[in-house]
């Protein structure tokens, strides 16, 4: 088994289809995705001890004691930590384990990738069944935060080498998915939740140990998929255009990933993704209050303040956040695969200036469209934004092939990948202390979000002035011909008798079948497609 998962063994030999790869990369970033849709679990782990009712914690029972206590419930905000532990822990194990991956290969850091995020939901599981929230961080935050970065990371230097062509485009179908795996894991969760829950138990462990399961068949159904082209290979018929040779901006030459850090180009890059990332975490962490508090009963034909509502209309208002929120996450999905493809025609440079000059307009003109009462308009302008705060992520990786080359892009995407770490904490931080300081303040619920929105236009300005300082990388930080054949050596990367054509597994000639192709497609649309309805039906709810 050792043997099969090693590198060598996953290089494709003629006949192999490259669209083969694109659905096995779905498949693991469908499953790890589910990171987004959490939050889903903290109303029933609220109620863990008292089933239908929280049993609250006395004043004496400090942060630590909640940690280990089995007598009293949880608090959100101490649940919600697990998205820190998520996105810094993703970063990290991504930043430090990127360099291991590119050696080993996808298909290993796929398999471990599998068992971290899966074993994480066990041992997660384990901490629910027990009481016991250490456990819970230990396991999903911590050992499933590792598999978040491996799985995050393993498929985008491959997908790059695969399509030479559509650099953008095929980082943004498997980026894509990470962002619609809430989609299809919240309504699951929520649906087996309800089907486990009894007069002992709210669902949660027994939801945990079946989507462990689920999730681990098919994330190794896609890292046992996993390809790799032969050096040299390109796709049969295609030349790269005559302007990209001469393009400073796409070089033909690779960095190693201990120059890449040393940059000025790799910190640009990160303070871009950094920037970009924060603002959108700030809309996505404050959606659904943001709206009901700014619009409050107009949301359901009264005017009324949020705070002159009744319990019932709150649910309704609530109701109406909720299809808010789903909206903004089809948007989110939809602006990975748009705009990174886009980037393909337009350049990646350019592609930023558009997210950042764009989004700057709309963020300060987000509070103008509040107070204008049009529902329509408020919701139509952060749909766009989410569209270029799921394109940044997916367009990264390309940028990052263009500066340094694809030899190492995967490693030092996942040494970029700390500015989401950064941004993970920077962009709640900053939107939730900027609200509450304005409400304590005085300030209206409805016009709190003010301040707000001109902040996060301001880290867009420090965002354009990153990319705008972005240059070729100096011929200096470029391997030599010697120390490309050495790193390729340590990758296992082998070169084919003939490296153009579409490509078969190691070992074996024989052509992928269009049937499997289609198979294959089929496999992961089919969930995603489930998820993408159920999230237009509660979207449906915002316009009604």
């Amino acid at each position: 088994m050792a043997g099969f998962l090693n590198k060598e063994n996953t290089i494709a030999g003629p006949g192999f289809n490259r669209w083969l790869v694109p659905p096995a990369a779905l498949c693991i970033h469908l499953c790890i995705g589910m990171a987004y849709g959490f939050s889903v679990f903290w109303l029933p782990l609220t109620k863990a001890i008292g089933i239908t009712a929280s049993v609250p914690c006395g004043a004496d029972v400090s942060w630590i004691d909640k940690l280990f206590t089995t007598t009293c419930d949880w608090d959100k905000p101490i649940l919600g930590w697990m998205f820190t532990l998520f996105f810094v822990v993703l970063g990290s194990s991504a930043a430090l384990l990127g360099g291991w991956l590119e050696h080993a290969g996808p298909r290993k850091a796929g398999v471990v990738s599998a068992v971290c995020w899966c074993g994480g939901l066990v041992l997660s599981a384990i901490g629910v069944y027990n009481h016991q929230l250490w456990l819970m961080w230990l396991g999903s935050g911590v050992i499933g935060g590792i598999g978040l970065g491996l799985g995050y990371i393993s498929p985008v230097s491959t997908l790059i080498k695969w399509f030479p062509d559509r650099r953008g485009m095929a980082t943004g179908m498997a980026i894509m998915g990470f962002g619609g795996g809430a989609m299809i894991g919240s309504p699951l969760a929520d649906k087996l939740m309800k089907a486990y829950a009894s007069v002992g138990s709210v669902g949660v462990w027994q939801t945990f140990l079946t989507m462990a399961a689920i999730y681990f068949v098919f994330m190794m159904i896609g890292a046992l998929s996993y390809r790799v082209p032969p050096t040299g290979w390109k796709p049969a018929g295609w030349t790269p255009p005559a302007g990209q040779a001469s393009n400073a901006m796409i070089t033909t030459r690779h960095v190693h990933l201990n120059k890449a850090w040393r940059t000025p180009q790799f910190w640009c890059l990160w303070g871009v993704l950094c920037l970009n990332v924060s603002a959108g975490i700030g809309v996505i962490g404050m959606a659904s209050p943001m709206l009901q508090e700014i619009f409050a009963g107009h949301l359901i034909g009264l005017d009324l303040r949020f705070d002159q509502l009744s319990k019932e209309q709150l649910g309704q208002v609530a109701a109406i956040a909720a299809g808010f929120t789903g909206l903004l996450s089809l948007f989110n999905i939809g602006g990975r695969f748009v705009w990174a493809s886009l980037s393909d025609f337009i350049g990646r440079k350019v592609t930023y200036f558009v997210f950042f000059a764009l989004g700057f307009v709309l963020y300060a003109y987000a509070p103008s469209a509040g107070h204008s009462g049009s529902v329509a308009l408020f919701v139509g302008l952060f749909c766009i934004i989410l569209t270029m705060y799921g394109g940044g992520f997916a367009t990264i990786p390309a940028y990052l092939a263009d500066m340094f080359g694809t030899q190492m892009v995967g490693a030092i995407h996942g040494r970029l990948l700390t500015a989401w770490s950064v941004a993970g904490i920077l962009g709640p931080v900053l939107v939730n202390y900027i609200n509450d300081a304005q409400i304590h303040a005085g300030v209206p619920k409805s016009a709190a979000y003010d301040t707000t929105m001109h902040v996060l236009a301001g880290l867009l300005v420090g965002g354009f002035v990153c990319n705008l300082l972005v240059r070729p990388v100096a011929a200096k930080w470029f391997m030599t011909d010697d120390e490309l054949a050495a790193e390729r050596q340590l990758a296992h990367d082998k070169a084919r008798q003939s490296a153009v054509g579409t490509a078969a597994t190691g070992g074996g000639d024989t052509p992928s079948s269009p049937a499997l192709v289609g198979g294959f497609w089929v496999l992961v649309g089919i969930p995603l497609s489930w998820g993408i309805w159920m999230t237009f039906q509660k979207a449906v709810v915002l316009f009604h």
